[in-house]
C-alpha cells in the first residue's frame, strides 16, 4: 500500500480488535486492518459485477459455478506440473 496514509478513528468490538492485533504481527494493526478492508472492497466490487452480469444474462447456476471451479482446478494442476494451461 504505497498510497499516502491518513489517520482514522474506528470503533469495533473489543474481541475482534484484540484478535486482529494478535494476528497482525510485525506489520501492525493498521496495516492488518487496511488489508482486510481492501479485501472486502474487492469482494464488494465482485458482487457488483456479478449482479450486473446476472441482470444482463440471468442468474449464474450452480452447474456453471462448478464447471468453472473444475477448470480452475485443472489449470492449477497443469500449471504445477509444468504443462500448458488450457484457454
Amino acid at each position: 500500500m504505497s498510497e499516502p496514509t491518513r489517520k482514522y478513528s474506528i470503533t469495533m468490538p473489543r474481541d475482534i480488535a484484540e484478535a486482529a492485533r494478535a494476528r497482525s504481527g510485525t506489520s501492525g494493526l493498521s496495516s492488518y486492518v487496511a488489508a482486510a478492508v481492501a479485501r472486502q472492497i474487492e469482494r464488494d466490487n465482485l458482487d457488483d459485477l456479478i449482479q450486473a452480469v446476472e441482470a444482463d444474462h440471468g442468474a449464474i447456476t450452480e452447474d456453471e459455478v462448478q464447471a468453472l471451479r473444475d477448470r480452475f482446478q485443472q489449470a492449477r494442476k497443469q500449471q504445477s506440473q509444468g504443462g500448458a494451461v488450457p484457454a
